[in-house]
């Protein structure tokens, strides 16, 4: 991104983009030797030219990229306001009605923390866990993440069923060690008083808030201590516990896990899948140990956190501080627009994601990226052939998953129905609220029910791309099929770079540590030789002794088993990429360019 291409919001300082990022071969430092330093020899001009934006935690081409759709998505959703009570299709209405609340500030600001009452007042009413267990799928249906989540996918064991999945969860820092590691006990401390804070803002006296965030730290650390690590939770096998529902209430007597499924609209299930079993039980256990008044505070705190970012100014001041500048040095926080539109594309993604590909998604882009994923399928599928350390029997069982892999490009063949969803323009919260129950409540109801195999798990205009184990399928959103990472206008070279890497990066994931253990069906189970698995995972282990030892800052060093299967689809989406631009170019010669000095390569 230019210097030029950065504007100013006239509400904020903040930059934004307002032109298309672009390749180009002038962000270079050749000044830098490539065999000494390669990123900096590739983009160090640009990084110069381009801090961090103060109201960014991070920046780069998927970072302007974002921008440029947020833009785009903003003339949408400027245009569908304005014209919300003219004759539109049902996705215009809900847009613009759901952007005219998420503007309304003076409207916020002057009711303040009504638009949560409702919830505060059934959290007063509770006297026993009883109003605990009745109360939690209401909270849950509300977009309140406390004590544990749940959620309904496909199963791991069998990908053409939907199966309920319960999952450690009710944290509010990013992770569990930031209540254990003595690294992060000031961010612990700044944590509890930041609670103190905005319970005094909801008019709690200074002695009580103060005493309420004690408390709320209290139970969070003994959860954290009950969760298992982000590198653990990886373990796709350790994560599959079947249940049956009739075992439920016998595992988990304080819970009453049959009474949640009923109260969330769950249809009667033989069996449930308990991600973390050890985590269930001590949560089961936390809740018949610990007084119902301390549970109340901690309901109290979940339902402010999660919708403070929502609510007037000082509570939304007051949740940036610590969450965005705090916790991630975000200096300044977005402007109100951005946040409206990450509201909308969150609540309501498919039908503004609708709105935003008839107007920015064309067939030629469409057809050029069916052809790279057809040159790079051909170079992973060689990959497998010449593997000299994979036996026949599981490189035809691999192959066979890269045959079934498949690939959507741009947008769901049909859009979600949010019929029966209200979008009104005079209550934000509660469209944010009516909206994740509306989506938890659709997944909730479907669970024992075949798979929809053309269900989307990101919205169109997604600056991103995924690979599902259960699906074995490979999704490439509109939003990131445009310049830098593909362009119709440039040579093969930078698209091959660009989205080749990434999409050989996410094929790579069906190959990855865990990818490697879904089938072609995407089914969980054992289906390597066992001398290929473990020629396998002597390779793996090699990738992740490699980025351990790499320090990303002073004293601090990747983990290599967190990050490992991310880093082997890096690798791979490279070497896969590069390869299927030479088959390019051994098929059409002339396609082989030089440009600004360079070769293709």
């Amino acid at each position: 991104m230019r210097k030029d291409q950065v504007s100013t919001d006239g509400s904020s300082d903040e930059p934004f983009v307002k032109s298309q990022p672009r390749f180009s071969t002038a962000y270079m430092d050749e000044s830098v030797d490539p065999r000494t330093d390669i990123y900096r020899y590739a983009c160090g001009k640009w990084l110069r030219e381009n801090p961090v934006p103060p109201n960014k935690v991070a920046w780069g081409t998927f970072s302007a990229l974002r921008e440029w759709n947020l833009w785009l998505l903003r003339g949408i959703a400027e245009e569908r306001e304005l014209g919300r009570d003219a004759p539109c299709s049902p996705c215009e209405g809900m847009v613009g009605r759901f952007y005219a609340s998420a503007l309304d500030a003076e409207r916020m600001n002057r009711i303040r923390f009504a638009p949560i009452g409702d919830l505060w007042q059934a959290i007063e009413g509770i006297s026993s866990a009883d109003d605990i267990r009745k109360l939690l799928p209401v909270l849950h249906l509300s977009g309140i993440g406390a004590f544990f989540t749940a959620n309904c996918d496909a199963d791991a064991k069998n990908s053409d069923i939907y199966a309920l999945y319960f999952w450690q969860g009710g944290l509010s820092l990013p992770d569990r060690d930031y209540y254990i590691l003595d690294s992060f006990a000031k961010k612990l401390q700044q944590f509890r008083e930041h609670v103190q804070r905005m319970f005094a803002l909801k008019g709690i006296d200074d002695a009580t808030s103060r005493a309420w965030a004690g408390t709320v730290a209290e139970l969070e650390t003994e959860i954290a201590k009950s969760s298992r690590t982000s590198a653990e939770l990886r373990d796709s096998e350790k994560n599959y516990n079947k249940v049956q529902t009739g075992e439920l209430d016998g595992s988990y007597p304080s819970l009453k896990l049959m009474e949640y499924l009923k109260g969330a609209g769950v249809p009667p299930l033989p069996y449930v899948v308990v991600g973390q079993p050890e985590f269930m039980a001590a949560v089961d256990r936390m809740l018949a140990e610990r007084p119902v008044e301390q549970w109340a505070v901690y309901l109290r705190w979940h339902v402010l956190a999660s919708y403070a970012p929502f609510l007037h100014k000082e509570a939304r001041d007051e949740s940036f501080d610590f969450f965005r500048r705090k916790l991630l040095g975000q200096e300044k926080p977005e402007p109100e627009w951005k946040r409206a539109i990450a509201a909308i594309d969150n609540g309501i993604g498919e039908a503004l994601g609708k709105l935003y590909v008839e107007r920015n998604f064309g067939s030629e882009a469409k057809a050029r990226v069916e052809v790279l994923v057809r040159d790079i399928i051909a170079a992973f599928r060689r990959k497998l052939e010449t593997a000299q350390w994979m036996s026949d029997g599981t490189r035809r069982l691999a192959l066979k998953k890269l045959d079934r892999m498949e690939f959507k490009i741009g947008f769901p063949a049909k859009f979600r129905d949010y019929s029966g969803l209200m979008i009104t323009d005079d209550d934000y919260v509660g469209n944010i609220r009516r909206s994740a129950g509306f989506e938890l409540g659709r997944q909730m109801a479907r669970a024992g029910k075949p798979v929809d195999r053309d269900e989307w798990y990101m919205t169109p205009p997604t600056v991103n791309a995924y690979y599902s184990d259960t699906q074995n399928e490979l999704v490439l959103p509109a939003g990131i099929l445009q310049p830098p990472y593909f362009d119709v206008t440039m040579d093969d070279a930078v698209n091959y770079a660009g989205i080749g890497t990434i999409i050989g990066h996410e094929i790579t994931h069906g190959f990855d540590d865990e990818g490697r253990k879904y089938d072609a069906d995407g089914n969980l189970c054992e289906w390597w030789v066992e001398e290929d698995k473990n020629a396998f995972n002597r390779r793996a282990e090699a990738v992740a002794e490699a980025y351990s030892a790499i320090e990303a800052l002073p004293g601090m060093f990747i983990n290599g088993k967190l990050t490992l299967g991310e880093s082997i689809a890096d690798l791979g989406g490279a070497v896969i990429a590069y390869d299927a631009l030479q088959r390019r170019f051994a098929e059409e010669p002339s396609r082989k360019k030089r440009a600004d000095g360079f070769t293709a390569e």
